[in-house]
């Protein structure tokens, strides 16, 4: 009997335990760790985008390598991609630009012709940079100025935007250029920088206004103010009404030295690539702009310049001693800067 009762307690006892399923235990013990696991990884990314999340970016833009142009092979080494410091060219990262410089004198044209080149959307050239004394001191300040234009970090009225698919700069040849030639040309030919030249065929002209310009710098004629250009036909009136004396001594002699020096800037510069231009050639006739377009390999665009012409039709009503040039110019291989005239 007690044998009897003490089985029947053990089964009893057997019966009540609930057993549990091995499955469902291996369930709960999954969604556990998945839980913990998505938990952990959250707060392990949040870390790591706050910190890193720009510079990976960048690093993604960098790397990733623009298409090859579809351009000559010769043309290969005027191609550039520049990376500005000062802003990003965006969507433009990848569109080329190419680099030049204007090289010319002073008052042979090359502010109204720099003036048509910046009408154009996709070209940018900076002015006279180097007029600034010194940026042409030396070298090396030579080249760190042309660094910052090339690399689209000089900023002034003429840059255009992140889509410049030319850029440059008006370099007077008595800035620098004739004194450091050779460096000047080495650092064209390995940055692939091309040239514009452009001077002025009737040199007596050039006089006048080189003159007539130094003579504003003191008097400044218009309402107290000197300008080299104007926008105006009747500031253009006032200013032609000073009627500089020209010493007819040494004007034989001044013209050659002013030959003379465009003479050596065409022998020091000649194995860049280049073009030549006059600027009585361009006023003259506008299919030379589509030329310098081509130069640039930039859209062919109509040109146009604000600029009014100062010094206009016969030179015998722009200078005070006209019988005293005209006899030292007559007979001479100048005669014809006499009577040449042109309009714009």
């Amino acid at each position: 009997m007690a044998d009897d009762l003490d089985s029947f307690t053990k089964d009893s006892f057997i019966l009540k335990l609930p057993k549990k399923s091995p499955l469902v235990l291996r369930m709960v013990v999954l969604l556990f760790v998945m839980v913990c696991g998505v938990y952990i990884c959250s707060i392990c990314l949040k870390q790591i985008s706050s910190g890193s999340t720009r510079e990976f970016l960048n690093i993604g833009v960098i790397q990733k390598p623009c298409p090859e142009p579809n351009i000559e092979p010769w043309e290969i080494p005027y191609v550039h991609y520049p990376n500005p410091k000062t802003f990003s060219r965006a969507e433009c990262a990848c569109s080329p630009v190419r680099y030049f410089a204007i090289m010319s004198m002073q008052r042979s044209g090359s502010g109204w012709f720099e003036t048509l080149l910046n009408n154009h959307t996709n070209i940018s050239s900076n002015g006279e940079i180097f007029s600034v004394k010194v940026r042409r001191s030396n070298v090396s300040t030579i080249f760190e100025t042309l660094e910052k234009v090339y690399n689209l970090d000089w900023l002034s009225s003429a840059s255009k935007n992140e889509c410049t698919a030319a850029v440059g700069l008006k370099w007077m040849l008595n800035q620098g250029l004739m004194q450091h030639h050779k460096q000047i040309v080495e650092y064209f030919n390995t940055r692939g920088v091309s040239v514009i030249f452009l001077f002025r065929r009737n040199l007596l002209r050039r006089m006048i206004s080189i003159l007539a310009n130094s003579y504003d710098r003191d008097a400044k004629l218009l309402n107290g103010t000197h300008k080299s250009h104007v926008h105006s036909p009747h500031e253009a009136e006032i200013l032609a009404s000073y009627k500089p004396v020209i010493n007819a001594t040494l004007l034989i002699p001044n013209i050659r030295q002013v030959e003379e020096m465009t003479k050596k800037a065409l022998e020091y510069f000649k194995s860049t690539r280049h073009i030549i231009l006059y600027y009585e050639d361009v006023a003259k006739n506008r299919t030379k702009l589509d030329k310098v377009q081509e130069f640039l390999k930039v859209p062919k665009r109509e040109l146009r310049s604000r600029q009014v012409k100062i010094h206009k039709g016969s030179l015998s009503n722009h200078i005070q001693n006209w019988k005293d040039v005209e006899k030292a110019l007559n007979g001479t291989q100048y005669e014809s800067y006499l009577y040449g005239d042109y309009r714009r």
